[in-house]
C-alpha cells in the first residue's frame, strides 16, 4: 500500500467532511490504552554497509561445508551451473503471467516443454503448468477427484508425507472432504486389506506416495485393483522426482502429483518449490492451475497460447476448479534445463531409508553435528509407534567419508 501524505488543511478538509472535528474524535470510539501515543520503538536505520554485513553474517550461519543425510521432501542434488545462468535472464526472470502470447512465446513454449516432459516422465496424457509445491498439489489433486467422481471423500495412506496431509488437511476442513487414514505393514508399504476396508462408494480418491516417506515403493498395480474396484481415482503423490530416472512411472494412477525441487532446484527455507499435477486426458478440464498449448499463427507458424485456465479470475466462478494464482514458471525453467541437461536417460540418484537405533536419533545427531555433517530426520514426533528410528537420505551430493563416519556414529 502506498503512503500518501495529507497537509494539515487536507486532513482538517477530510474531517470536516465526516463531520468530526478532529482525529482524536475520530478516534474516540478505541479505547484509550489500545491507541498508539509517541513514536513506534523501532531499531535505527542502517547504513548500506552494515545490511550488507548483517547479511554475510546470517548467510554463514547456513551450514557450509556440512554434510547432510537430511530428505524428507527436500533433496540436496547437484546443480548443473547452466540453470542460474539461463533463469537469470531478464526474458525469464522478470516474466508475469502470459496473457499475450504475441508478445511471451519465450515463456509459453517453456511452460509447453516442461508440460511435456512432465508428461513423459509420469507416464500421464497431460501436465499443467505446475502448482505452488507437492503438499498443495497432492490437496488439489484430491479435490480434482472429488469433482471427477461426484463423492466427497478421501483415503490417505499414512506413509503419505506428513507435512502433506497437514496441508490436505487444511485444505479439506471447508470443502466438505472427509479424510480417513490407511496404515502401513511391517514391510512399510501401505496395508492393502486396510484399504479395502477403508474404501467405500463414497471414497472419491485414494491418496499414496510412491517412495513413500520412508523411501519404499508401493505395489501401484494392486492398489490401483483396489481402489479401482470401487469407483475410486487413484492419486500417486511423488515427492523425491529424481526416482523416476530409474523407477517405472505410476502410469496405474488416474491423477499424479510431484514435487519437482530434486530437478534443478536449490533447497532454501521451505521454498521455493515447484508442484505438479498431470493426469488423462479425459480429466483434463477439472485440472487446477493453467495448461499451455501448441497451436500456428495465420501464417502456419507454431506457437503457445494459455489452453485452459481454470482460475476463478479468468473464467466464471462456478466453473473454476481452483483460486490457485502462480504457476511457478520461473522455478519450473529451472527444472526444464535440469531435465534438458541430463537427457532422457536421467540422473539414477536416490535412496532414502529407515533405520532404527538402540540410542536417540538425537543424541546420534548431536554427535554427528561435531563433525559438520547433518544426521536424519528423528520420527518420533511424527510417528510415535516407531521409537528410536531416524529417515535417512543418501544422494550424489554425498561422499563415501561422510557416510562412514555416519555409519561409525550410528553403530556406537
Amino acid at each position: 500500500m502506498r503512503y500518501l501524505p495529507k497537509s494539515q488543511s487536507d486532513r482538517e478538509e477530510m474531517l470536516n467532511d465526516i463531520g468530526v472535528k478532529s482525529v482524536d474524535a475520530l478516534f474516540a470510539a478505541i479505547p484509550e490504552e489500545y491507541r498508539l501515543i509517541g513514536d513506534l520503538k523501532i531499531p535505527r536505520s542502517y547504513a548500506e554497509s552494515e545490511i550488507v554485513e548483517f547479511f554475510r553474517d546470517r548467510a554463514a550461519e547456513n551450514g557450509q561445508g556440512f554434510a547432510t543425510f537430511l530428505g524428507a521432501g527436500a533433496y540436496s542434488h547437484y546443480r548443473p551451473v547452466v540453470i542460474d545462468a539461463l533463469v537469470s535472464r531478464g526474458e525469464f526472470f522478470t516474466a508475469y503471467t502470459p496473457y499475450q502470447p504475441e508478445i511471451a512465446q519465450g515463456t509459453l513454449q517453456s511452460i509447453f516443454e516442461f508440460q511435456t516432459m512432465i508428461s513423459e516422465l509420469t507416464g500421464m496424457d497431460v501436465a499443467n503448468a505446475s502448482m505452488y509445491d507437492g503438499s498443495t498439489g497432492s490437496a488439489e489433486a484430491l479435490m480434482m477427484a472429488v469433482r471427477v467422481t461426484g463423492r466427497h471423500k478421501s483415503v490417505i495412506a499414512s506413509s503419505v508425507h506428513p507435512e502433506y496431509c497437514e496441508v490436505i488437511a487444511t485444505y479439506a476442513r471447508h470443502q466438505g472432504m472427509p479424510l480417513a487414514t490407511v496404515g502401513y505393514g511391517k514391510d512399510g508399504r501401505i496395508d492393502l486389506d486396510a484399504l479395502d476396508k477403508q474404501v467405500d462408494s463414497e471414497t472419491a480418491g485414494v491418496l499414496v506416495q510412491s517412495p513413500n516417506f520412508f523411501g519404499i515403493l508401493e505395489d501401484i498395480p494392486a492398489i490401483r485393483d483396489i481402489v479401482h474396484k470401487k469407483g475410486a481415482l487413484l492419486v500417486v503423490s511423488i515427492a523425491e522426482a529424481i526416482s523416476l530416472g530409474i523407477v517405472k512411472p505410476p502410469a496405474q494412477a488416474d491423477i499424479v502429483s510431484m514435487e519437482a525441487q530434486s530437478f534443478g532446484v536449490p533447497l532454501g527455507f521451505g521454498g521455493p518449490y515447484c508442484g505438479v499435477i498431470a493426469t488423462r486426458d479425459k480429466f483434463v478440464r477439472q485440472m487446477p492451475g493453467r495448461l499451455v498449448g501448441e497451436t500456428t499463427d495465420r501464417n502456419g507458424k507454431r506457437g503457445f497460447v494459455l489452453t485452459l485456465s481454470t482460475r476463478e479470475q479468468h473464467i466464471r466462478r462456478e466453473k473454476a476448479t481452483s483460486n490457485i494464482c502462480t504457476n511457478q514458471a520461473l522455478v519450473a525453467l529451472m527444472c526444464n534445463i535440469f531435465m534438458t541437461t541430463y537427457g532422457r536417460e536421467g540422473a539414477p540418484f536416490f535412496n532414502e531409508f529407515v533405520i532404527r537405533t538402540k540410542t536417540d536419533p538425537h543424541a546420534i545427531n548431536d554427535r554427528l553435528l561435531e563433525q559438520r555433517i547433518v544426521g536424519g530426520l528423528p520420527l518420533r514426533k511424527l510417528y510415535p509407534k516407531l521409537g528410536n528410528a531416524s529417515l535417512w537420505c543418501c544422494t550424489e551430493t554425498t561422499t563415501r567419508a561422510a557416510i562412514d563416519a555416519a555409519a561409525k556414529e550410528v553403530a556406537r
